[in-house]
């Protein structure tokens, strides 16, 4: 196996999991920014006011992309399981 191939299988694992948890966080990223500029404009400093939208967006985005994300995760390990002829020899 050369360094070159090994680099490319790494990278495209790395882009395949950045590309899953982002769809994951995103949502409750933005979120959690509406509700943060919320508070500063209400003046309202209550912890658990931004922590339950967060969890009810990321838990929808997980219903929704859930399919998503399991059909990508396994083709990315069918991909590898065709690479190892390649690796190994």
């Amino acid at each position: 196996m050369t360094p070159e191939t090994f680099v490319d299988i790494f990278r495209h694992a790395l882009q395949v999991i950045v590309m899953m948890v982002a769809a994951i966080i995103l949502p409750g990223l933005l979120v959690g920014l509406l509700v943060a500029i919320f508070q500063a404009a209400t003046s309202i400093n209550e912890q658990t006011l931004s922590f339950l939208p967060r969890l009810l967006v990321t838990l929808t985005t997980l219903m929704f992309l859930g399919h998503w994300l399991v059909r990508t995760l396994m083709e990315l390990m069918f991909e590898m399981v065709e690479l190892i002829p390649q690796v190994v020899g």
